[in-house]
């Protein structure tokens, strides 16, 4: 169970497989100054976990949430929706006295973002401090794969991040499959050295890396694709999916490298949460025993569509169809 890419419909698992996706849930807002706000929720892993969940026709995956929240209005509601997506909030903390994060989405007339963050107190960087944390690590190696992102990481205490690479190297090692999405964000980091020494120990853990490359670019300096590559292999990582925006997207796997084209988009209103869903699809679609070239078409296509809507979460009606491969759901026939 190390590897994804030799993954056939064959060994889609006979029961639901668990996913745990651990990161953190903010209140989204979203407007103008002095025009007016609307507000929702939203996060980078807590987007994937609810396209994840929604993501799963014949019910062959569970998506829970792993992170901290407070004892708040905000709180109870973010879990409410998380519950209504279908998506997991077993493990989740609830550290009393503390909030949510916060932040401000601007778009401008590409579509392109502008965010402001208020989330230096907030109860999902202590989520792996203290005692009570002890039950939550233990429970990630009940799971069949881990997904995170380097956003997962970045918000973290130091100590709080050093107990999550114990907790995911020991799940590891019991056979959990560990999927992670670099999400850079350099205003996290206290340094650059920092974050490259911790994405480097998550990479030696991961077996499937979805991989922005602007994102490993900005940390890394590559400067090609070939480098990119050269360095995961390095690092032992089994299946790289790279996402290049508008571009093609770039899979390296057991298999080879396969190149699958992007769909094209006449107008695109808002990119939040373009990657996030496309990270979701390709995993849903590895999971339910897709192949990695399908795996990047779905992701496309999800993006194409979440990229045609504002806000990180499109109506579920929006939800595209896919091409479903025959044996997903060939049980319930």
């Amino acid at each position: 169970m190390k590897v994804l890419s030799g993954q056939s419909p064959q060994s889609v698992s006979p029961r639901p497989l668990k996913v745990a996706l651990v990161g953190e849930c903010m209140i989204e807002m979203r407007g103008e100054p002095a025009l007016g706000f609307s507000q929702t929720f939203g996060g980078d892993t807590l987007n994937a976990a609810v396209y994840l969940s929604r993501l799963n026709p014949c019910s062959r995956i569970v998506a829970d949430y792993i992170t901290a929240i407070g004892a708040d209005s905000f709180s109870d509601a973010m879990r409410q929706l998380w519950r209504d997506e279908g998506v997991g909030d077993q493990h989740v903390r609830v550290i009393e006295g503390a909030l949510p994060g916060l932040y401000f989405i601007q778009t401008d007339t590409q579509g392109e973002r502008r965010f402001l963050y208020w989330r230096g107190e907030a109860a999902a960087r202590s989520m792996f401090d203290g005692v009570d944390a002890g039950a939550v690590l233990h429970a990630l190696a009940h799971y069949d794969y881990i997904y995170l992102s380097g956003i997962s990481l970045a918000i973290l205490t130091a100590n709080g991040r050093q107990r999550l690479m114990q907790a995911l190297h020991l799940a590891r090692e019991s056979g959990t499959r560990i999927v992670f999405d670099n999400n850079y964000r350099a205003h996290l980091w206290p340094d650059a050295p920092t974050a490259r020494q911790a994405y480097e120990d998550m990479l030696r853990l991961t077996d499937l890396a979805l991989i922005t490359w602007e994102d490993d670019a900005a940390l890394f300096g590559y400067t090609d694709v070939e480098a990119l590559f050269r360095a995961y292999a390095h690092f032992g990582v089994a299946e790289v999916a790279l996402k290049r925006g508008v571009a093609s997207c770039l899979v390296q796997c057991a298999l080879g490298r396969f190149e699958v084209p992007a769909e094209q988009v006449g107008r695109i209103i808002d990119t939040t949460a373009a990657g996030d869903s496309f990270s979701a699809a390709y995993l849903s679609c590895r999971l339910q025993g897709g192949d990695p070239q399908l795996a990047a078409r779905w992701g496309h296509r999800l993006a194409a569509e979440v990229v045609q809507h504002r806000g990180a979460l499109i109506p579920s009606a929006a939800m595209p169809s896919l091409d479903m491969p025959s044996f997903i759901c060939a049980a319930e026939a």
